[in-house]
């Protein structure tokens, strides 16, 4: 029990000490992470499709494809541009709420399935577009997304999860 405590207050994963550790315990952990990480990654394309469209809906741009949205990394970097405004305003915007609904997901470890998504969102970039992105302006949006949506998540899962521990000192006098 006071491990428990130890672990939580450390941020640290906590360990199971009270019963032998099998290969069906790892898997079963194994599943669960990759159960997350699904969940995470379908709310992350859910999210950039819904944004996609209320921006294509209230900035009224009908040369976008839609399909490659978050994939096409070719379009002309211009504030005047409507069609790369209805793209940087989604993707900034389901990188925060993203982050988000990480931390309401997992609760904890915001920063690891954030990362893990942006990977994978980059690996379906190139394997869409059949190219490394090399415009530096997709990658200037990725990275201050991933951040926005790292720093949104962990402040939310503390103030969700961390701040309402209860600390065994505080138990004493209960």
């Amino acid at each position: 029990m006071l491990w428990d405590y130890c672990c939580r207050c450390c941020w640290t994963p906590q360990i199971k000490h009270h019963r032998k550790l099998s290969i069906n315990t790892k898997l079963n952990d194994t599943w669960v992470i990759l159960q997350n990480l699904l969940m995470c990654t379908v709310c992350f394309y859910s999210l950039y499709y819904i944004t996609l469209s209320l921006c294509i809906g209230i900035l009224k741009v009908e040369e976008v494809d839609s399909l490659l949205a978050p994939f096409n990394y070719k379009i002309q970097p211009s504030w005047n541009n409507p069609v790369y405004l209805v793209s940087v305003i989604s993707t900034e915007v389901t990188y925060v709420v993203g982050g988000l609904v990480f931390a309401w997901i997992v609760e904890e470890r915001v920063w690891d399935y954030a990362i893990t998504v942006s990977l994978l969102h980059v690996g379906l970039t190139v394997t869409v577009m059949a190219d490394f992105p090399s415009t530096e302006h997709w990658w200037i949006s990725q990275g201050s997304g991933l951040v926005m949506m790292i720093f949104g998540g962990q402040i939310l899962s503390y103030h969700l999860y961390w701040k309402n521990f209860v600390h065994p000192a505080d138990l004493q006098n209960f």
